[in-house]
């Protein structure tokens, strides 16, 4: 068994096309065809089910998967290491966030990054903080940037807590509540809302503050990105509810300051098993250390 035939499948199963596969890892279709039988007689049995219109996954894949992405993860960790201990940083570097995170400049941060080691490959992905986490565990991010209610925390990883932020309700420039220094929850409950999506903890956050103060409120429109929340708002289509420091990146609304607002948390987010060489070096350009105690996520 080679890494090179895990890359092929990982590949296939990725893309669902040994088309694209072979497109993907730079080879003939047909090599990589060949690879995978060949890895398929070693292992017994069949990876793929290959039709006219589609590939997908037998039983058997869908449990070598895992496997084979971990394999390949550990041999490019090992080739990174090798490269730290005689002092060089290369690698991946997988980061991942939530689309309001605001306790740092990440792209300020990765635009250092590759300045100082241009050996490393950067990838950047925008999920919910729950979806980020699971990611981070799996190690398919190396680091993450969440945002939580005060009520919860990173669960399964270590975690250092960078910032705390209230919320602050926008809305659209001419909106009743506009000219208005302060508003509390009771009266935006009155509000139709654009909100993240259910059951995210960006949504708990407001969820689980009405909810305490015994109100009700109509998200309307679910959004998977605050950028699209704040359009929306703009035309008049509802309120929102944002972290505060947040809220100055976007144009066309106004914010108001809720008096009874609930609280953001974001955290930095990384392995329990420890982090690459090149997650350390990133982490250290945020001057954020991983040597030092870390509160570990209860799981």
């Amino acid at each position: 068994m080679e890494l090179q035939q895990m890359r092929y499948v990982v590949a296939v199963a990725e893309t669902s096309s040994f088309t694209r596969a072979a497109e993907r890892c730079l080879v003939v279709q047909s090599a990589l065809s060949h690879q995978i039988a060949r890895l398929e007689r070693e292992l017994g049995a069949r990876l793929f089910e290959r039709t006219s219109r589609r590939v997908r996954l037998t039983p058997a894949g869908a449990a070598f998967l895992p496997a084979a992405r971990q394999c390949l993860d550990a041999a490019e960790r090992a080739a990174a290491e090798v490269a730290a201990a005689v002092g060089e940083v290369r690698g991946r570097l997988a980061v991942g966030l939530i689309s309001t995170v605001a306790a740092i400049d990440v792209a300020g941060a990765l635009r250092e990054f590759r300045r100082r080691y241009p050996h490393v490959r950067i990838s950047l992905r925008v999920r919910a903080s729950e979806e980020l986490v699971e990611q981070v565990e799996q190690g398919a991010v190396d680091v993450a940037f969440l945002g939580l209610p005060t009520t919860a925390r990173p669960r399964g990883v270590d975690a250092r807590e960078l910032a705390r932020d209230r919320l602050v309700a926008v809305v659209a420039p001419d909106h009743p509540l506009a000219g208005e220094p302060a508003v509390d929850l009771r009266r935006l409950s009155t509000e139709v809302f654009v909100d993240l999506p259910a059951r995210t903890a960006g949504r708990a956050q407001s969820d689980q503050a009405f909810s305490a103060a015994g109100l009700s409120r109509d998200v309307a429109f679910e959004v998977t990105t605050a950028h699209l929340i704040a359009r929306l708002v703009e035309q008049g289509l509802g309120v929102a509810m944002l972290p505060s420091a947040y809220v100055p990146q976007l144009t066309g609304v106004t914010t108001v300051e809720v008096v009874d607002a609930p609280v953001r948390v974001e955290y930095a987010a990384w392995s329990r098993d420890g982090c690459s060489p090149a997650a350390t070096a990133f982490l250290a350009v945020l001057d954020i250390p991983v040597d030092l105690p870390v509160a570990h996520g209860a799981g």
